[in-house]
This record gives C-alpha cells, sequence and structure tokens, in this order.
C-alpha cells in the first residue's frame, strides 16, 4: 500500500513566482565617495609642528626616582619558609 502511494504521488512543479515572496530583489549599491580634504598640505605641517605629549613628563626638570619592583616579591617567600 505504501509503495502504491509512494508511486502515485506527483510532486507540484516548482515555479519561479513562488519565491517572490521569500527572496529580496538584489540592487547594486551606489558607489562610494572619495574623500577629498583640499587643505591635507595645511594640515601636514600643523601635525609636524605639534609638540610631542609624553605621559608622566613633569614641567619641573628634576631627579627622577626610581622604584624597586621586585622588593615586595621577596618578603612572602622568606614567611612561607619561616612557617614550613
Amino acid at each position: 500500500m505504501y509503495l502504491r502511494e509512494l508511486k502515485a504521488y506527483k510532486p507540484t512543479p516548482v515555479k519561479a513566482s513562488d519565491a517572490e515572496g521569500h527572496v529580496h530583489k538584489f540592487a547594486v549599491p551606489a558607489a562610494p565617495k572619495s574623500p577629498e580634504d583640499s587643505d591635507l598640505a595645511s594640515q601636514i605641517k600643523e601635525y609636524e609642528s605639534q609638540t610631542v605629549e609624553v605621559e608622566g613628563q613633569t614641567q619641573e626638570a628634576g631627579a627622577v626616582q626610581e622604584q624597586d619592583w621586585f622588593e615586595d616579591l621577596e618578603e612572602p617567600v622568606e614567611e612561607a619558609a619561616e612557617h614550613h
């Protein structure tokens, strides 16, 4: 019975208009505009004339005190050795 129904089944033919509600029409996007700066030369000169700003730099010319970053790491190791 199953084979007879399977052989008798006729699928509906697919039409090109069936997909119209589910698919968007392709539209070519507009070409991008090129950036135009007519004042590039003066902007480059302005950039080159700027002073360099360095973070942490002070106005006073003083000696910078260096920190010993590894000083704190030695203390916990010694304390751990004393407890064992």
